[in-house]
């Protein structure tokens, strides 16, 4: 029976309105607003990056149940917005919260579905009894081009979740991906920003 054994999330507790970014580009707010059902959205402080609001999503887990962070035996970390190029995140996180250095560790990417494969592949991992707990976190900053929709919309924020066998809170009982190479949301090396297909960018 493998499940969710505790979870933890973080949000900056800064905040910016529709209203603000639309001042600057001379936008209508109620478009935006009703368009985009957004009115605010969170964003990072000056220190704070993917990285750090994956590690305060995880302590926040461990604080809800006493799990001994030395038998998380995988952290895996799905953003879009990874602070380094060649630095796993997912490697500070582990020394953060305590379950280095006997621990396998990996940064995922895939849009929104990153923190979601994580979370499949600690499933994989402790259903084999490779390891006690697993810990799947999904953690992104705003990115978005001046004046896109997703300066209106792209906020920041982490959610984690250890995944393992012990008295669970929830049980995952069956898990299915439905994976395609729909061209909606890429950035290439070098570039500042994510760019995407639009709304309607995959099969009918």
């Amino acid at each position: 029976m493998v499940g969710i054994i505790t979870y933890g999330a973080y949000i900056p507790r800064y905040r910016i309105k529709v209203e603000e970014i639309t001042k600057v580009w001379g936008a209508n707010a109620s478009d935006i607003t009703g368009g985009l059902g957004v009115f605010e959205k969170s964003v990072p402080d000056l220190d704070e990056d993917a990285a750090t609001i994956a590690v305060e999503a995880a302590r926040n887990a461990l604080k809800r149940r006493n799990v001994d962070p030395e038998k998380i035996g995988a952290v895996y970390v799905g953003s879009e917005s990874h602070p380094y190029a060649v630095k796993p995140t997912a490697c500070t996180v582990g020394e953060a919260i305590g379950a280095t250095p006997h621990m396998t560790a990996a940064d995922y990417e895939f849009a929104c579905k990153a923190g979601t494969a994580a979370i499949q592949t600690c499933m994989g991992l402790v259903k084999s009894g490779m390891i006690p707990y697993g810990l799947a976190i999904g953690s992104d900053v705003s990115q978005g081009a001046p004046s896109d929709a997703l300066e209106y919309t792209a906020a920041a924020g982490g959610a984690a979740y250890i995944i393992g066998n012990d008295n669970p809170i929830a049980t995952l009982n069956h898990t299915c991906s439905f994976t395609t190479d729909t061209p909606d949301f890429w950035r290439r090396e070098g570039q500042a920003y994510p760019r995407h297909g639009g709304r309607f960018t995959g099969d009918p």
